[in-house]
């Protein structure tokens, strides 16, 4: 992309355009005839100027405007995601990279010069910013509209070519991506598939100038090798285990407030949220409590009839999370329902580091609690380990804070809160490799 993006298949009929169009014989793959299409429109330089750019990211816009109510209706229907959750995840997130776009586009288009030695003083030098190509970006399933139109608007702004993979797993946020968002984009540049896994190893035998994907390290090992035969490059969002340290001395309801939010905030099906706290075994006990408390105070007495807890997104899925409750001992909540697909938001202690639920990204409603001795063993346990997507870090004492902050390597860091540095879209996204 111009700017780095820091942050059975069956092809659409859409207005998008119909992938395994005539491709003159020249191969059997049902894509080749999408992708050449696309490869056309960008070599014609098309999505170069300007005021083409501008105007897709306006069209973006009023698809998110005019289409927010059934923004909110799919993702509910897909994961019975609240109301407040997806307007502000699915929509509002994705108005503000809007935003961010058109608010510097023209600066972000302009040649960079740089400095020149002795020998080039009467010469011309400077870095000019063109598009990639033709991108494929592959959205996830945790959040259906925002982690595939966040990747879509830095590929709009740098004039690339676009197609667009939406998770089959949420079935009606897929429909609407597929017969929607067609309406208000460039069909000649920009196109949905919808597909599955077979048919997306037929997508991927196709060369593209960038591949954006986001979801599990398995899938991203597929497509990192799928990427190789052309050498193309790839951006690989795979979540982690996100480490949250609290000290001694923080304000406990205030912690697990915050803490509450972050974990459970879509069912626990946030790859940047705390998924296991460290804290002394003093620390433990009054946390326990006032994180009972919070969640009563967010969801009631009994979450499962709550309008603002979500579901697990498919039957797969609970049931690999609901396994992951026999790690340690459950000290709040644990209950489930297959039929639902619910798990109620649930604290578990006594976890040891080689039990199930810290050998994978939990990706559900699910906090573990760690006990620790101090901060330096803290600190040495987060680094024992992969380095996360982000790590938190609560205590009254600023001096805490900025040690873990300094003596602990991540993709982002958050001090005293929770998810919050994700709203800003002055700060870079990503982890440390291809977390």
């Amino acid at each position: 992309m111009e700017q780095p993006l820091e942050h059975p298949w069956q092809p659409t009929d859409g207005e998008a355009g119909t992938a395994g169009a005539d491709d003159g014989g020249m191969s059997e793959n049902p894509y080749a005839g999408l992708v050449s299409r696309l490869r056309a429109a960008w070599l014609s330089r098309r999505t170069r100027p300007l005021e083409y750019r501008v105007a897709q990211l306006e069209a973006l816009g009023r698809f998110l405007e005019e289409k927010k109510q059934d923004i909110l209706e799919a993702t509910a229907l897909d994961m019975r995601k609240p109301p407040f959750e997806a307007e502000f995840s699915e929509v509002l997130l994705c108005k503000n990279e809007l935003n961010e776009a058109l608010n510097n586009l023209s600066r972000w288009m302009k040649d960079k010069h740089v400095d020149k030695n002795l020998a080039t003083q009467l010469d011309s030098a400077f870095i000019r910013k063109d598009p990639y190509g033709v991108v494929l970006i592959i959205g996830p399933w945790n959040y259906p509209i925002y982690l595939l139109l966040v990747p879509l608007i830095g590929a709009i702004a740098a004039g690339n070519c676009v197609i667009i993979k939406p998770s089959e797993l949420t079935k009606n946020s897929e429909k609407l991506i597929e017969e929607v968002l067609p309406k208000y984009l460039d069909k000649d540049c920009f196109a949905v598939v919808t597909a599955g896994v077979e048919e997306t190893t037929r997508l991927l035998e196709n060369k593209f100038d960038y591949i954006f994907f986001t979801g599990s390290p398995s899938v991203g090992r597929i497509i990192m090798t799928a990427a190789a035969k052309h050498l193309t490059p790839v951006t690989l969002e795979l979540g982690g285990k996100n480490p949250c340290y609290v000290s001694d001395t923080c304000d406990v309801q205030n912690v697990a407030r915050r803490v509450v939010w972050g974990r459970f905030f879509n069912a626990g099906q946030t790859c940047i949220a705390p998924e296991y706290v460290l804290c002394s075994v003093e620390m433990q006990e009054k946390l326990i409590p006032a994180l009972r408390e919070a969640i009563t105070e967010f969801y009631g007495s009994e979450p499962r009839n709550s309008p603002d807890f979500g579901r697990i997104v498919g039957d797969k899925q609970f049931r690999r999370v609901q396994a992951l409750l026999s790690s340690g001992r459950v000290a709040i909540g644990g209950q489930t329902d297959e039929k639902e697909r619910y798990i109620a938001p649930t604290v578990l202690v006594d976890v040891k580091p080689s039990d199930p639920a810290m050998q994978e990204e939990i990706f559900g409603p699910i906090l573990i609690i760690i006990t620790v001795a101090n901060i330096d063993e803290a600190i040495d346990f987060i680094n024992s380990r992969e380095r996360p997507l982000v790590v938190y870090a609560f205590s009254s004492n600023s001096k805490e804070v900025n040690q873990v902050l300094e003596r602990t390597s991540s993709g982002g860091f958050c001090g005293n809160d929770t998810l919050m540095h994700v709203t800003l879209t002055s700060l870079p996204f990503g982890g440390i490799g291809f977390r």
